[in-house]
């Protein structure tokens, strides 16, 4: 069963992700113990989430009799051992392929590493990647054979976080072709946070695609809502939408992943902290890819003076990590404090941090330091400028803080669970 390698493959990704650093001066990875990863919240721990997958009744009887294609990787389990690919087929549901997104339908591959479709072993359904060659293209003659098409894959709330997207492209193409698009909701972890910069459609790109923050606080349900109501899919055309919602969540609940959705989140650290360490992928400072701690350390070799110390490797989900096998100095944010990073929402401290580092060694101005990609990851070209002015980084976030409350009274109406 399809299930019994999800297992395998969660496990080795695991320890892959323990042993491909090459680090000095650091502790274990904060990975979240089996202890960790059930669903809780600050004001309420009795009950627990219930995800749309696990809500059988409410889609199986809607997808009865159709040709359905899934949306799924490695994240979309309906319990500890049973993917929702084997819950459709177990019921009877005619799966006529499965569309994987970056990182592939098993997660393992790097970030922006192309994927090729294929066929799963376990079950003869056909993988149709919508992350690699040709991927729009197969994408359009799949939906040829299919009447409907299933949502289901744990995201994690950013803009620049590409799951969303390959969800648009799919409503897009069933709001063409009058298919039925049923998504089949799982918590945002980040889900309590509304914060940063709406996205200036200027710089629409792969890692940005709707007018909305970097932490939009929508779980996938409520995005595919929003996109439907706003307009936001092309031609303005509507999608015949249907969403499962979770059961027992709110926007408050901290709901801890119980499996990595992709190689270099692996734990609830990594996940509160990738909203603020992201920007550094359009710098040449490491963020930790090809180490146990990524998205939870940042550095460069030029920081030095600094009491923390690690070089990248290459590995699982990290094939050429920035700094690749060379030391860099910085610091460690593991150990962390989660209500504190949840409470920090999207910062800018630790990017202005080694900006300044190493403004006294070379990057003078931001054109030495960042590269255009940061405007397509924050969103806007106001955040240089007022980098280049010698704004703090308080003074950045405040400059966001009217276009926020606006987007969460735009976003009010489509919202499933209580703020």
């Amino acid at each position: 069963m399809i299930n019994r390698i999800f297992t395998l493959l969660f496990c080795v990704l695991a320890l892959s992700l323990v042993c491909c650093g090459g680090t000095n001066n650091q502790g274990g990875s904060r990975s979240a113990a089996p202890d960790e990863t059930a669903a809780g919240s600050g004001a309420d721990l009795a009950k627990e989430v219930v995800v749309g997958a696990q809500r059988t009744q409410e889609y199986l009887p809607l997808l009865k009799d159709k040709r359905v294609g899934l949306y799924s990787n490695h994240t979309g389990m309906v319990s500890e051992d049973k993917h929702t690919l084997d819950v459709l087929i177990d019921g009877g549901i005619n799966v006529k392929c499965v569309f994987s997104p970056e990182h592939g339908f098993r997660g393992n591959a790097d970030a922006g590493e192309l994927v090729s479709s294929s066929i799963d072993p376990e079950t003869g359904v056909q993988i149709v990647s919508l992350y690699g060659k040709g991927s729009k293209e197969a994408m359009t003659e799949a939906f040829n054979d299919l009447d409907a098409v299933v949502v289901d894959i744990q995201d994690v709330g950013l803009r620049y976080y590409t799951y969303y997207c390959t969800m648009l492209e799919l409503m897009n193409e069933a709001a063409k072709t009058g298919k039925t698009v049923v998504v089949l909701d799982r918590p945002n972890p980040n889900g309590m946070t509304v914060d940063g910069p709406i996205l200036d459609m200027k710089y629409e790109s792969g890692v940005g695609r709707l007018p909305i923050p970097v932490c939009h606080g929508l779980t996938l349900g409520e995005m595919a809502q929003m996109a439907n109501g706003e307009g936001w899919l092309k031609e303005n055309l509507k999608v015949d939408l249907k969403v499962v919602p979770c059961e027992n969540y709110t926007h408050q609940t901290r709901y801890r992943l119980p499996i990595p959705p992709s190689p270099n989140l692996p734990n609830m650290t990594a996940i509160y902290l990738y909203p603020s360490l992201c920007f550094f992928e359009a710098t040449d400072v490491s963020v930790g890819r090809g180490t146990d701690k990524p998205f939870q350390i940042y550095g460069h070799p030029k920081m030095t003076g600094r009491d923390f110390s690690f070089t990248p490797k290459s590995g699982p989900g990290a094939k050429e990590p920035t700094q690749k096998d060379v030391l860099c100095y910085g610091v460690d944010l593991s150990g962390a404090d989660d209500e504190q990073l949840i409470a920090q929402g999207v910062s800018l401290d630790y990017l202005m941090d080694a900006y300044a580092d190493l403004a006294t060694t070379g990057a003078g101005s931001t054109k030495d330091f960042l590269r255009s990609f940061f405007e397509k990851l924050i969103g806007t070209a106001k955040v240089r400028e007022m980098i280049e002015e010698g704004k703090t980084a308080q003074e950045i976030k405040a400059s966001w803080a009217e276009e926020v409350e606006a987007f969460k009274q735009q976003r009010r109406p489509y919202l499933l669970y209580q703020e």
